[in-house]
This record gives structure tokens, C-alpha cells and sequence, in this order.
């Protein structure tokens, strides 16, 4: 398989999606395209979220908020890979997506959830966790041979990579 464009979806696409979009992006030196959306976009992206990636070196050029809608019209880039990182993005209808990619489900917790409440410190540490379960799943995904891989060996793969703890 050749370049392959890779969808993370979740509901808000405020921290955990982008997050992952961002990480993709600058792990994989153009051999695969990261990109991201939410069902019910929050319309900007958690503070947080963008500070723990500036705080890696991981460029967040670019990022915003964004609604799944754009990746299912007929001009949108064509997605490999869609990979939803919440639970009740999982759960909901999605698009009918061109080119019926692969599919997967990362459920990673909703670090903006879990820093509520808290003192400064201990919220950016949240955010922080989250990125570095989706940073060690990234790379997992960007080991594997994916040039020789078939549709069903790839899916495969994801959903192994996702139940890593």
C-alpha cells in the first residue's frame, strides 16, 4: 500500500483526535497523512491539548475543530484508515466514507474530562497521559510494514494496537 491517509474521529475534536492527527503527522515523515474531526465539533481545540504537543516539539500548525461531514463529501481527501479514539464516537451513525476505508476503535479517555477540576499541574499531567498512550499506538501503527500489508492484515494490526494499554 502506498501513502495512506488515516482519519482520527471523536465527538468534540477538541484534544484526544487532534492530538492524535498532530502526533501522526509529525511521526510519520509524509509516509502517512494524518487528519481528524468530530461528530459534534466543540469549535476550538482545549488549550491544553495544544501545549502538551508544543511541549514535544509537535508542530500545531493548522489544527482546529472540525465537523466528520467534510471527510464524507466527494472532494475530501480519500481516507485508508478512520480510527475513532472515544467510546461514544464509536457508538454513533457515522458518514458513509468514500472509498470504504479500514476501520478501527482506539478508546483512549477524555483527558479534558478528567483535568476538571483540578489544579494546573495535575490537568496538564492528564492531557499529557493521553499523549503519550497515543504517541506509543502512533509509532506501534508506523512500525509495521505497511506497504505489504492487505486491507484485512492492516485492520487487524489497529485493533490490536488499540486494546495496548
Amino acid at each position: 500500500m502506498s501513502l495512506l491517509n488515516v482519519l482520527f474521529l471523536c465527538t468534540h475534536n477538541s484534544a484526544r483526535s487532534i492530538m492524535a492527527e498532530a502526533i501522526l503527522n509529525h511521526e510519520a515523515q509524509g509516509r502517512v497523512d494524518g487528519f481528524s474531526a468530530g461528530s459534534h465539533p466543540r469549535g476550538q481545540v482545549h488549550p491544553l491539548a495544544l501545549q502538551a504537543l508544543e511541549e514535544r516539539g509537535v508542530s500545531i500548525d493548522g489544527l482546529h475543530s472540525k465537523a466528520w461531514d467534510e471527510f464524507a463529501m466527494p472532494d475530501a481527501p480519500r481516507m485508508s484508515v478512520v480510527i475513532t479514539v472515544c467510546d461514544r464516537a464509536a457508538g454513533e451513525m457515522c458518514p458513509i466514507w468514500p472509498g470504504a476505508p479500514i476501520k478501527s476503535h482506539w478508546g483512549v479517555e477524555e483527558p479534558g474530562r478528567l483535568a476538571e477540576g483540578m489544579a494546573d499541574g495535575t490537568a496538564r499531567q492528564a492531557f499529557n497521559t493521553v499523549l503519550e498512550k497515543l504517541e506509543r499506538r502512533i509509532r506501534r501503527f508506523l512500525e509495521l510494514p505497511l506497504e505489504s500489508l492487505d486491507a484485512a492484515s492492516i485492520k487487524h494490526e489497529l485493533d490490536v494496537i488499540g486494546r495496548m494499554p
